[in-house]
C-alpha cells in the first residue's frame, strides 16, 4: 500500500494544514506535470503520467478529513477499520434530528410533487423556502461539530510528532488509534448527513 504522507513528504499526522499541503503537491508535481513533458520520450511520458497520477491521488486524499484518517488508520493498523454499523455516542443526539428532520422534509417534496397548477407552486415557494432554512440550520449543526473533531485532531498532532518511529513495536500503544477511529467514523456520519439533508435541499429549490 502506498503510504500517501511519504509520497508527499508529510509526517503522518492526523491533521494537516491545506494550504501547506497544496503547495507541497504543487512543488512534487510540477516536474511530471503534462505539459512540462510533452517533448519527452513516450516511456518518460508514461513515467511522468504514471507519477503524477499517483501525487493526484495522494493529495486528494489527505486533503479530505475523512479519507486522510482512513488511511492514518489503515498505514497503522495494517487493515481498513471494520465496517460497524453503530452511530458513535457522540453523533446520536445529531442522528435523531437528522433521522426526524429529513422524514418531515420528505413529506413536504411529496406534498409538492402533486401541485400542478403554477399557483399552488407559487403558493408553496414560502413553505419551501422555511424548510430550506431549517435544512440548513441543521446543516450548520453538522459543520459545527465537524469543526470540534478537526480542532481535536490538531490537537492530537504533538502526540503522533512524539511517538516511537514508524515500525517500531511501541508505536501502537503510544497513539490513540481507538480515538482516531471514533472520530472516523463520527466523520463518515456527519459527511454522510449532510449529503442527505443537500439533497433535500436541492429538491426544494427546483
Amino acid at each position: 500500500m502506498t503510504d500517501y504522507f511519504a509520497l508527499l513528504q508529510e509526517p503522518r499526522r492526523p491533521w494537516l494544514d491545506p494550504d501547506a499541503l497544496k503547495a507541497k503537491f504543487q512543488t512534487l508535481s510540477a516536474a511530471v506535470h503534462p505539459d512540462r513533458v510533452h517533448q519527452a520520450s513516450s516511456a518518460e511520458k508514461h513515467a511522468a503520467n504514471e507519477r503524477f497520477a499517483e501525487l493526484n491521488e495522494a493529495v486528494n486524499c489527505l486533503r479530505e478529513p475523512k479519507e486522510r484518517l482512513l488511511h492514518l488508520l489503515t498505514l497503522e493498523t495494517g487493515a481498513k477499520p471494520k465496517e460497524i454499523q453503530n452511530i458513535p455516542n457522540e453523533a446520536m443526539e445529531l442522528f435523531a434530528e437528522v433521522a426526524k428532520v429529513c422524514r418531515e422534509a420528505d413529506a413536504v417534496l411529496a406534498e409538492k410533487s402533486q401541485f400542478t397548477s403554477p399557483l399552488m407552486k407559487v403558493q408553496f415557494f414560502q413553505r419551501g423556502m422555511e424548510w430550506t432554512d431549517k435544512l440548513s440550520a441543521l446543516q450548520g449543526r453538522l459543520q459545527s461539530q465537524r469543526a470540534q473533531l478537526l480542532a481535536e485532531l490538531k490537537t492530537q498532532n504533538t502526540t503522533w510528532d512524539s511517538a516511537p518511529p514508524i515500525g517500531s513495536p511501541e508505536r501502537a500503544s503510544a497513539l490513540p488509534l481507538a480515538r482516531l477511529e471514533q472520530i472516523y467514523r463520527t466523520l463518515s456520519y456527519l459527511t454522510r448527513w449532510a449529503n442527505q439533508i443537500q439533497e433535500r435541499v436541492v429538491q426544494l429549490s427546483l
